[in-house]
């Protein structure tokens, strides 16, 4: 029996606001002792009360015009009652009924809605005991919930992907996996081509793109194992054990209603589209080129494919871009920026034993001047490439790198001709070979005079050097 499968995706990314969501400590849980940046409303203290973060509802809502949802003009905050050890009110303050953004879309991939809540505490296990850390209880936390339309892992980690950079693009989140910063949850199911949805099961807290595809992919095989064998899917919550390469049952899923929402009593109801920062055309004058744009502009300028994805994922090699196409003020030269930014940029700063300049450190200003060199000729292919390596550790003006160690190209016609006699004298043999009608000993001759010159010569010029020599 042939399967299809069906996927959603539920994203939370910690926000970058100077403050938590629902009281003025520091939102920075990774960058202090455990237990520091708390009070008693982050504590659930008795009679404390919450006061809403506007900083944080913009985010989300620049998030939401940047997908093309629509903004809510009302909206209110909600109890989420479970028990957990690292959420210390005993409930989750979130957003049910009217969440601040419905709809949208990244590429292919429809947005159900995006809506803002607080983060738990941080629990630590041991052998014997568990501690928690409250410095992350309460910072605000976006969840982004995508329509079951996902029907394949690389769909699936793609609009992964693109979330987190947009986050990235909006200064919102820095949405860093490792840390926390950005979880995925996968919503899986299987069915029979032309059946309804199977039995969902959820796999929760992927904390990598890899981590995203090898869970999908096993479910959708234990799936398909369960139903073909005549067994049924349970609707429970799993997590993934990324040594074994597989998911394991957590607990059964609970439903909207076990959560017992009501809207919190103690936060005010916003009535969005009464406050003119957050009308949509507000909000779309403060996003940036966002990373799908960016690709279209990089494509008409004649950029590859593979370019275009570097330049847009990695925003120091990005920002060298645009900057130094910027100062040499000709898209024409787009190309061949891209071509050392793409190749011999990125290939000297990810070397492991690199201990040069780091990528968003490196001068725009210098490096438009060795590209203007290399179009002027006055550095050879080989020239540019010795430079660029000397630059990258010493960021100084690249046409005194290129003097001082002898690396401008060779123009001059009587500085090259003692090498050119020199050359067809030590390979009297090839230069015969060459007056007989072998245009190939040519090449050879030219590449002895670069080797020569340590790459320095203009080789059109050697070459008709070494032409009129051979006559």
């Amino acid at each position: 029996m042939q399967f299809f499968p069906t996927i959603g995706l539920e994203i939370h990314a910690e926000l970058k606001t100077d403050s938590k969501m629902f009281c003025g400590c520091v939102n920075a849980p990774d960058k202090a002792s455990v237990n520091t940046h708390t009070c008693p409303v982050c504590l659930a203290h008795p009679g404390t009360l919450p006061v809403i973060n506007q900083e944080a509802v913009e985010q989300v809502l620049r998030v939401g015009t940047a997908v093309n949802g629509k903004i809510a003009a009302f909206t209110e905050f909600d109890r989420k009652n479970y028990f957990y050890p690292d959420i210390p009110k005993g409930y989750q303050i979130s957003q049910y009924k009217y969440p601040l953004v419905s709809g949208g879309k990244i590429g292919p991939v429809d947005i159900t809605r995006i809506h803002l809540e607080e983060d738990t505490a941080r629990s630590t296990h041991g052998q014997s005991t568990s501690l928690v850390d409250f410095n992350r209880a309460g910072v605000p936390l976006m969840e982004l919930v995508t329509e079951p339309v996902i029907h394949d892992a690389q769909t699936a980690v793609s609009f992964a992907r693109d979330l987190r950079l947009l986050l990235k693009y909006l200064h919102a989140s820095d949405a860093n996996l490792e840390k926390g910063e950005m979880r995925i949850e996968a919503n899986i199911s299987i069915a029979p081509e032309g059946e309804d949805l199977g039995t969902k099961v959820e796999v929760k807290n992927l904390n990598s793109f890899k981590a995203v595809e090898g869970a999908i992919l096993y479910e959708i095989k234990r799936h398909e194992e369960v139903l073909t064998t005549g067994g049924t899917i349970v609707q429970e919550t799993r997590g993934w054990d990324e040594n074994k390469q597989k998911t394991f049952s957590q607990r059964l899923k609970e439903d909207s209603h076990d959560y017992r929402y009501f809207p919190d009593p103690d936060l005010p109801k916003l009535q969005l589209d009464e406050i003119p920062r957050f009308a949509k055309v507000e909000l779309q004058r403060t996003l940036p080129e966002l990373p799908w744009e960016k690709r279209v502009r990089y494509e008409k300028l004649g950029l590859h494919e593979q370019q275009t994805d570097l330049l847009v994922s990695n925003q120091a090699l990005g920002s060298l871009f645009e900057s130094t196409l910027e100062r040499l003020a000709s898209d024409s030269h787009a190309p061949l920026v891209a071509n050392y930014i793409t190749s011999d940029v990125v290939g000297a700063v990810t070397l492991a034993d690199y201990n040069g300049t780091p990528a968003e450190d490196l001068n725009a200003e210098q490096f438009a001047v060795l590209i203007q060199m290399i179009v002027d000729k006055k550095v050879s292919s080989r020239g540019a490439k010795d430079t660029l390596q000397l630059w990258l550790h010493d960021q100084t003006d690249p046409q005194k790198l290129a003097d001082t160690h002898n690396l401008l190209q060779i123009s001059d016609t009587g500085a090259l001709e003692g090498t050119v006699k020199k050359i067809v004298d030590d390979n009297a043999s090839v230069a015969q070979e060459y007056r007989n009608g072998k245009d190939a000993a040519l090449q050879f001759l030219v590449g002895q005079g670069m080797k020569a010159t340590r790459g320095a010569a203009d080789p059109q010029l050697l070459r008709e050097l070494l032409v009129k020599e051979l006559r």
